[in-house]
């Protein structure tokens, strides 16, 4: 499904090669969440065992400030990438507290 020859957009010749180059990038983002969730389970280790300890609220504003000025800099909605990381953030805490539970 993915091809290992890379286009920049610029060099897509036809509607076929634009689909081929999203596919792959979105392929690269699932390998890259699938990491970020290995480090999610990991953090658990560290963290404390209460409800706040495993929210952490603190952290979790920094990264969506930075995730959003991060966006800016890219030239990418910052409030799609807020909602975006809201949801990853929302289902890493769930996942969390399920470990935590085992």
């Amino acid at each position: 499904m993915v091809d290992s020859k890379r286009k920049l957009p610029g060099e897509c010749t036809n509607i076929n090669e634009v689909r081929n180059e999203i596919d792959n990038i979105d392929f690269d983002l699932i390998k890259l969440l699938s990491n970020r969730f290995g480090y999610v389970r990991e953090v658990v280790k560290y963290k404390e065992n209460t409800n706040d300890g495993i929210e952490a609220s603190d952290r979790r504003a920094a990264v969506i400030a930075s995730r959003r000025k991060w966006a800016e800099e890219a030239g990418v909605n910052p409030d799609v990438i807020e909602n975006i990381y809201n949801t990853l953030i929302d289902y890493f805490i769930t996942e969390e507290k399920k470990l935590i539970q085992k």
